[in-house]
């Protein structure tokens, strides 16, 4: 979380989101109207929280931040249909790419992509054109909600993508639970990357690197993952 973030929750009447998200916030919200719901309510949430926003200071909280795969649009879209006239902020948090990739070198160091394997509001059609796409590119790709018991096999559909394009030398970070309890980091490659497959889960995000990524060693230890910036075309080091 940002310190911005810290900031509206302290100072918020209500705060609304789902359950998995406000549990780790328990010691910020003592003496506030704590409204919690499940997943596929984000409208219902949405139209609560402007509705309470009328006469009272309202926080409504997402994983991340807001805007990526978050609660921010739906917010403004419920906002503009219902042509509502009132002060909106959208805070900044640290997306699950930038969690994932502090804790696996320094992956995402120039251009990248982020994808989301999830078909519930994009067609799987889609998601493969989207893939196809910037795998064709040679950029480094982040891959959200990469697995769970309804859909199992949109990852296997990624690597397939992925291997039409990089060869089976390319570096993948596997974070599981980035910067929170449980945190776990798997530095694998696109061949391998079946062996490492059982531990991927909703709780994980996915950094398959790029044309030019490699894997970071110090001595025989493997670090992380360098996608190069660029400084070694002009500068000696």
């Amino acid at each position: 979380m940002t310190a911005r973030a810290l900031k509206a929750i302290a100072g918020a009447d209500c705060v609304l989101g789902h359950s998995t998200y406000l549990e780790p916030l328990e010691p910020l919200l003592t003496g506030k109207q704590v409204i919690s719901s499940s997943m596929g309510k984000e409208v219902d949430r949405a139209r609560q929280a402007i509705d309470l926003a009328r006469t009272r200071v309202v926080a409504i909280v997402s994983g991340g931040d807001a805007g990526v795969y978050g609660m921010a649009s739906i917010v403004l879209e419920v906002l503009e249909h219902d042509g509502e006239n009132m002060d909106v902020e959208i805070i900044p948090g640290v997306t699950a790419a930038n969690a994932a990739a502090s804790r696996a070198g320094s992956p995402l160091s120039g251009d990248f992509a982020v994808i989301s394997l999830s078909d519930l509001l994009t067609p799987l059609e889609i998601i493969e054109k989207r893939l196809n796409a910037v795998f064709s590119i040679g950029i480094p790709v982040v891959l959200y909600n990469p697995k769970s018991r309804g859909r199992p096999h949109n990852f296997a559909l990624a690597i397939s993508h992925a291997r039409k394009h990089l060869g089976s030398g390319t570096p993948i970070a596997i974070v599981i639970n980035a910067l929170r309890d449980n945190e776990k980091t798997i530095i694998t490659t696109l061949g391998d990357i079946e062996e490492h497959e059982s531990a991927i889960d909703m709780h994980t995000t996915v950094i398959i690197g790029g044309s030019e990524s490699r894997i970071w060693r110090m001595g025989d230890d493997v670090k992380g993952i360098i996608t190069p910036r660029g400084y070694h075309h002009k500068y000696v080091y």
